[in-house]
């Protein structure tokens, strides 16, 4: 299995990810004649051999004539699904435009369909987000692991003025996923980079690989305290899993006189601040006592909150914790029509393989409710709908 990990010591942006997939030999003339398959004009797509710090890298730069054209989503969106582009090139880079997308609609309080883009709309970010999305193709490694992204402090100067480090977009972008604090005062990952990697990658170490090739792109900055490069390392993994893996922290306690109520409120308490799942154990306990063994699985970045959860709204006295690795499917859900309506399918992946499929819940009761039949009857219709679909796909 080829797998790419994404060494972020110095962040990452959208033309040091396209000069890294270059360096790791994507022809710069593949990107070049997919893009041209799009109604975008006015520019040049250069490549050059660059050093940072004495290190060389792959630098690819966007020389155009646009000056602050502003787009907005649904243009980008519409120009992306009508062109003839591969439509796994072109699904990417619409995910990746719709993450950036959302994270602007949030922070500025409006609906998708309004947000226009500034930075991001300029020919040189379209160029970076599809030509990303051309050069993974090109590459095509079975996983990509990114490790945790550097945020730092400082301003950083947009379309919309001055706003602080890390920029509202980028935080946007990466919420739920690991990051770390940064002493530099410069933006080290912008709102593409981010957007990028959290569409592509699973987060995490570098795993057990054979390496076969180690590329560098590089960013427009110099750095003082490192090269401002992201570094790729492609390789082959030395298990036979092919599903993804994290890093997950299990925390567990003893409760020997918790009230039933209070044990239901703190499972919600949990769940609403980021826990992965809650369970409840019945156990023995010292003096023939009756007690729950609590297990929370969590994000490790959540662990030491949910700690001090569990020991303010419970009867605890103290959590224990571990982190572990979790081989886990990659999930997707997709709606698929029926006669009764649309109902939405979890599909769970390992790899490009399909292993299993299974109706959403709400999604089922809302049509039981809706039809007047049985749950289990709308089941089974939607788990033969859905084979049809996605069976014959896989």
């Amino acid at each position: 299995m080829t797998l790419l990990f994404l060494d972020t010591f110095a962040g990452i942006s959208g033309d040091m990810f396209l000069g890294l997939l270059v360096d790791l030999g994507v022809p710069l003339e593949t990107i070049r004649n997919e893009l041209a398959r799009l109604p975008v004009t006015g520019y040049r797509l250069h490549q050059q051999r660059t050093e940072r710090q004495h290190m060389a890298a792959c630098k690819i730069s966007v020389e155009h004539q646009e000056q602050h054209h502003h787009r907005s989503w649904r243009d980008i969106d519409r120009m992306l699904a009508a062109s003839p582009l591969k439509p796994a090139i072109a699904d990417l880079a619409r995910r990746i435009f719709r993450r950036i997308g959302e994270a602007e609609a949030k922070i500025h309080g409006l609906a998708l369909d309004e947000v226009h883009f500034h930075e991001v709309g300029a020919i040189d970010s379209i160029v970076d987000i599809v030509g990303a999305a051309i050069g993974l193709d090109h590459l095509s490694p079975d996983r990509v692991i990114c490790a945790p992204l550097p945020l730092t402090r400082g301003t950083v100067r947009c379309a919309h003025g001055s706003f602080p480090l890390p920029a509202p977009a980028t935080l946007e972008i990466l919420r739920g996923l690991p990051t770390v604090g940064d002493p530099a005062e410069v933006e080290l990952v912008t709102p593409t980079g981010a957007a990028i990697a959290a569409e592509i990658a699973e987060f995490g170490s570098l795993p057990a690989m054979t390496l076969r090739h180690i590329g560098y792109g590089a960013g427009d900055r110099d750095l003082s305290d490192r090269p401002n490069l992201l570094r790729g390392l492609l390789g082959t993994a030395n298990d036979a899993w092919e599903g993804e893996t994290d890093c997950v922290a299990t925390l567990e306690s003893h409760l020997d006189d918790a009230n039933p109520e209070w044990l239901g409120a703190l499972m919600e308490r949990l769940l609403e601040e980021g826990a992965l799942d809650v369970t409840f154990t019945p156990v023995q306990m010292k003096k023939n006592r009756p007690g729950v063994h609590l297990t929370v699985i969590a994000p490790p970045d959540k662990a030491a909150a949910l700690a001090r959860r569990i020991l303010r709204d419970s009867t605890a006295s103290g959590v224990r914790s571990r982190e572990s690795r979790r081989f886990k499917l990659r999930r997707q859900v997709k709606s698929v029509p029926m006669p009764l309506g649309e109902v939405r399918i979890k599909l769970f992946y390992e790899g490009h393989h399909l292993v299993r499929l299974a109706p959403e819940f709400e999604s089922c009761r809302e049509l039981a409710n809706s039809s007047g039949l049985p749950l289990p009857e709308i089941y089974r219709l939607a788990e033969q709908a859905a084979s049809e679909v996605f069976r014959k796909k896989d």
